[in-house]
């Protein structure tokens, strides 16, 4: 790999299905990147009717009604850049995204690097919940890395949200999957690691993320997140087969199965436990709302929004696991 990384192309790549606020609030992100050489390929349904002819960096190319796999693998048959950073059109990076993400693709290994997608301060009430409660759901495992990274840290699931990698090697290991999404991402980050490469998540590499506000968006997102994620774990396995995943599922067995057997068999021990345990839950959770929830007021909503976070993942986890597969 080139070792004078910040001399090289990038071509950021965002996959959308109209030129909206969101995107062109990402695309003046974009041309805003503290980096010296670099272009911005966006990829519509159709053409669209605004145009965008800053400094020559803007390429919009629409690709019909598509998956965004097969979008971003359209715009790396059209990247010049010898890497490609791909970003959602309901992101927008920091000035310093691609200087600080170049500087960790210097190791042989490493080939792909990430980091979180924060929550935006402009975002409403309910949007900000949202991401609350994504960093209190995930709280204390691995998946905390998707919303906030103390240090670099090798990873094997990048999400696609803010992904720069070398150009070749997602050529190399045969693209972005166009069939799957969401889940696109995990099964890209498969095929690399089975190469051997790395795959890194640094604090410093953030983008900005616009949330699903609570409640029926965010689950509705939720939902299909979890269905995917059961379906790999039983198909692809990989980095979709770990307990984390699973322990959502525990949760609501246990929530739901726990007072069904209490309730039936009507022991006092098992009544006992079973309180215990739901106890023993709704502390933990309100104890991670109060830690990731920085506005207050918001607790009470976040709090709620975690366990019916953890409710939907559980049961569409399970409902992906069985399903034979899925469609778009």
């Amino acid at each position: 790999m080139n070792k004078n990384n910040q001399k090289i192309k990038v071509s950021i790549i965002i996959p959308c299905k109209e030129i909206d606020k969101y995107t062109e609030g990402c695309i003046r992100h974009c041309l805003e990147l503290d980096y010296p050489d670099y272009e911005v390929i966006i990829l519509p349904d159709y053409k669209p009717k605004k145009t965008f002819n800053e400094l020559n960096k803007v390429k919009v190319i629409p690709t019909g009604s598509v998956t965004p796999g097969a979008k971003r693998n359209i715009g790396i048959a059209n990247a010049n850049g010898e890497i490609c950073a791909f970003i959602d059109s309901d992101a927008y990076p920091p000035k310093d995204w691609l200087r600080n993400a170049i500087k960790y693709l210097t190791n042989e290994k490493v080939v792909a690097v990430g980091g979180p997608g924060i929550t935006p301060p402009e975002d409403s009430l309910m949007q900000r919940a949202s991401g609350y409660v994504f960093a209190a759901a995930s709280f204390p495992s691995c998946l905390i890395g998707r919303f906030k990274v103390k240090k670099a840290r090798e990873s094997d699931d990048i999400h696609s949200c803010n992904f720069i990698a070398y150009k070749k090697v997602i050529e190399k290991v045969g693209g972005w999957n166009e069939k799957y999404w969401p889940g696109e991402d995990t099964l890209l980050c498969l095929a690399i690691k089975k190469w051997g490469y790395k795959l890194l998540e640094a604090p410093d590499v953030i983008v900005y993320h616009h949330r699903k506000p609570l409640f029926r968006r965010h689950l509705n997102q939720v939902k299909q997140f979890a269905l995917h994620r059961g379906l790999f774990a039983r198909k692809f396995r990989g980095n979709s087969l770990k307990m984390l995943y699973v322990i959502p599922t525990l949760i609501t067995s246990i929530l739901f199965g726990g007072l069904l057997l209490s309730l039936s068999i009507g022991s006092k021990l098992l009544r006992t436990l079973y309180i215990l345990a739901l106890g023993t839950y709704l502390m933990m959770t309100l104890l991670a709302s109060v830690i990731e929830t920085k506005e207050r007021k918001l607790i009470p909503l976040v709090w709620l929004g975690v366990i019916l976070t953890h409710i939907t993942y559980g049961t569409f986890f399970i409902v992906g696991v069985l399903k034979k597969d899925l469609e778009r």
